[in-house]
């Protein structure tokens, strides 16, 4: 599966991938303040250097070669608090209408707090006699940080604010980052909200 898109099963027990395309807005996967605490993933260092494995961050590493400290990882999940109130508000400036269950408005402490994590990124470094790109380890917390940190800041500081959106199924709420040439990506997944949508339009159209 290509770095970064995850298997989800909804509620109503359809398994789809989701790509948010960002390795920030991946983040909003693992967990959160309630109601989204029910799926946190994000218990030990250990889970968190297991989940970068596979994320948008993918630097071909084990995660054995990942260094991080309970403080770190506190550290990313304080980071991912601040982002269930930052995004949301987002997309709801970018046209969506939904109310995002236990949403809280942005706060200045938020995006100090965004500010204050740009950091160290992971280090390419040349190594070998044919120079070949590999990467210094160990990798730290406070790098795997510093790098959604600084995305987040290019992603909603700029124009491409404009496709951070949120999916509109009726009770769907993944956000993501619009990477589609057009621009107009309007589902989490053509798997799940996409064909929903699909099959309910149909139905309107044959049997209204």
């Amino acid at each position: 599966m290509t770095p970064g898109a995850r298997r989800l099963t909804s509620p109503d027990g359809v398994t789809h991938t989701f790509d948010s395309s960002s390795f920030a807005l991946e983040l909003l996967l693992t967990g959160g303040p309630p109601p989204w605490d029910r799926y946190e993933t994000l218990d030990t260092p250990e889970a968190l250097a297991d989940w970068v494995v596979g994320s948008h961050l993918a630097l071909g590493l084990p995660a054995a070669a990942l260094k991080i400290t309970r403080a770190e990882l506190a550290r990313i999940k304080e980071f991912r608090e601040a982002l269930w109130r930052i995004i949301p508000a987002l997309t709801k400036s970018n046209g969506n209408d939904k109310v995002l269950p236990g949403a809280q408005p942005v706060t200045p402490a938020d995006l100090k707090l965004v500010n204050a994590a740009v950091g160290p990124l992971p280090r390419p470094q040349l190594g070998g006699p044919d120079r070949t790109k590999r990467w210094e380890t160990p990798v730290t917390g406070t790098q795997i940080l510093g790098a959604a940190a600084r995305e987040l800041v290019e992603m909603i500081g700029t124009d491409r604010a404009k496709r951070v959106r949120m999916c509109e199924g009726a009770d769907c709420y993944l956000m993501f980052y619009d990477t589609s040439r057009p621009g107009n990506r309007r589902w989490c997944s053509m798997q799940r909200c996409g064909n929903r949508n699909k099959v309910g339009t149909y139905r309107t159209r044959h049997y209204a």
